[in-house]
């Protein structure tokens, strides 16, 4: 028997136990994180395993790799919409915010360890970064639903503070080995981690998305492993000319994850089960890494520093930024809250090890300590906290499944399931009374073990399946017209143009999307267009009135086809 043979027998025996527990997430109300890194220390040298390890170089390798591949997937699965509407505070938190939790807890590890300033600000900075997987993990799995803005912003700060938190931990090792001076190259090193990082990320998912929709491979599987691979393409690029490679993965993942492929959906479910496989590999390595005993030598320094950097720390970085965003008091208090440490701050832990400086042991052993406290306290009582904070709000119907058109990538629409539930505003609605936008075509109706194709009188009932095929850009629309009653609300549609039936009745046109158009009574929007037109209508033709503008797009023998409307 190979040596080999042993290691993987072992390897795959700890990623099955790492998958199986965590089942037991929801129902202890623990991160999963927490429990894969138990499942490594359970493994290791002092646990009931007896497994040996403790070579920090190798952990370090295989922790940066599970760590752009869970910062690639987290890119892909970033909207630009998303970080349009919080790009102010979520960057805000990210840059500032990361730097100021850092300079407070590290002032105050310093004293309470009794070391140098520059090792307390170290420490500070390993730890200043947030775990997003972690956060909405918990939240999912505990049928937590939290507003669309509040979400956006825990996403994005927690995606896009890791390169902050690197730099700083980079820049002051570098400053405690005597590597650089402070000043004007810690300015630069700045620049030039952030540059070149953001540059490199950029050029390889613009790269990306237009080679892959130009080229054929010989089997389907090697689209998701080509998106893959470029992703440590960014990084390896990035890193090599001197920049940020994580800040390059995550924005290549980004502008690919936005963007229209070949294969697209496939390529999101490998790169999730890829995360998940990173995520399990890492925090089960970390476990076996980390000695229990050590833990137990440095567990009262570790709780204060955890204390001041839960209680103390976070709030001070976060509450001015999102205050001034327009956040209300609870949201503050939620995003405050919100600052669950995870994966980057243990494999930055192991950063000083590497470097060789005296506390780098004691460093290792006390972030390990302060990821346990914070993912343990704040992670099992997100779903409180939110409760308390009156946060939680009826989630929005979902599809029960994206299917793609992947024998071709340049056809722009999807196919997508949509499941009604006893509260969707559709129930006992006829087909042809919910409105459907031009381009959204329904193409089968699935009940129980019956399937039959749509009609304009069949009524919708709870429990059917509709697949349906989409325009990308009417996906808000449809998703709003199949929504459940609880889950309407003000700012539930985008203020974006949708094609409209001329034939659409405006009853139906109003229920469907919330739109307000007086008067809302049997008459067709052909025939309420045609009474508040000012002369003779043609294609083209632009008609405001108080609801909003329309714009006639189509016209067959008088009679008006299709409408762009968008709503005042």
């Amino acid at each position: 028997m190979f040596a080999i043979d042993y290691e993987i027998l072992i390897a795959a025996f700890l990623l099955f136990a790492g998958i199986l527990s965590s089942k037991l997430s929801p129902r202890l109300g623990l991160p999963v994180l927490v429990l894969f890194l138990i499942v490594g220390m359970l493994a290791g040298e002092d646990g009931i395993g007896g497994l040996a390890f403790d070579d920090a170089e190798t952990a370090h390798a295989l922790g940066t790799l599970a760590l752009v591949m869970i910062l690639f997937d987290g890119g892909l699965q970033t909207s630009f919409s998303a970080i349009k509407s919080v790009w102010k505070p979520a960057s805000l938190l990210a840059t500032v915010g990361v730097a100021i939790t850092a300079a407070l807890t590290g002032l105050a590890a310093s004293f309470i360890l009794g070391i140098p300033p520059l090792v307390g600000l170290l420490l500070g900075a390993i730890v200043g970064s947030t775990d997003a997987a972690a956060v909405f993990s918990i939240l999912r799995n505990a049928g937590v639903h939290i507003n669309k803005r509040l979400k956006s912003t825990l996403e994005i700060e927690s995606a896009s503070n890791d390169p902050m938190a690197i730099f700083l931990t980079v820049g002051l090792l570098e400053l405690i080995t005597h590597q650089m001076e402070p000043g004007v190259e810690l300015l630069i090193l700045f620049v030039k981690q952030m540059g070149i990082g953001a540059v490199t990320g950029i050029a390889v998912g613009w790269l990306v998305v237009r080679l892959i929709n130009r080229i054929t491979l010989i089997a389907a599987g090697l689209y998701p492993v080509l998106v893959a691979i470029c992703g440590l393409l960014a990084f390896g690029i990035a890193a090599t000319l001197g920049g940020s490679g994580f800040l390059a993965t995550f924005i290549a993942g980004v502008i690919i994850g936005n963007s229209r492929f070949v294969f697209q959906r496939a390529t999101f479910l490998f790169h999730d089960g890829l995360a998940w496989l990173s995520q399990i590999a890492m925090f089960v390595m970390l476990g076996l890494l980390v000695n229990p005993k050590s833990l137990l030598e440095v567990w009262a320094e570790g709780l204060v520093i955890a204390f001041i950097l839960i209680f103390i720390a976070r709030p001070i970085a976060v509450a001015p930024f999102v205050a001034l965003s327009g956040f209300s008091k609870q949201e503050v208090a939620m995003i405050s809250w919100v600052g669950l440490r995870g994966s980057v701050p243990i494999i930055l832990a192991i950063f000083p090890l590497l470097f060789g400086i005296p506390e780098a042991s004691l460093i290792f052993n006390v972030v390990f300590f302060v990821v346990l406290i914070s993912a343990t306290l704040q992670g099992s009582t997100l779903p409180w906290a939110a409760r308390k904070l009156n946060l939680i709000e009826t989630p929005p119907v979902t599809p029960a499944a994206i299917l793609e058109i992947s024998s071709l990538g340049d056809v722009d629409a999807d196919i997508v399931q949509y499941t009604l539930g006893y509260s969707a505003k559709a129930i006992d609605r006829r087909l042809a009374e919910l409105a459907l936008p031009e381009g959204a075509v329904v193409a089968m109706i699935v009940r129980g073990a019956e399937v039959f194709p749509p009609r304009g009188s069949t009524v919708m009932t709870a429990g059917d399946h509709l697949f349906l095929v989409i325009k990308p850009g009417l996906r808000p629309f449809v998703d709003y017209i199949f929504s459940h009653v609880e889950s309407l609300n003000d700012n539930a549609l985008p203020r974006r143009e949708v094609i409209l039936k001329g034939n659409a009745r405006l009853t139906d046109i109003c229920l469907s999307y919330g739109f307000t158009i007086p008067p809302a009574d049997a008459t067709t929007l052909d025939t309420y267009l045609k009474q508040h037109a000012t002369g003779e209508i043609a294609e083209g033709t632009v008609i405001a009135t108080q609801a909003g503008v329309f714009t006639i797009k189509t016209l067959h023998q008088g009679a008006i086809g299709a409408v762009a409307f968008l709503s005042a």
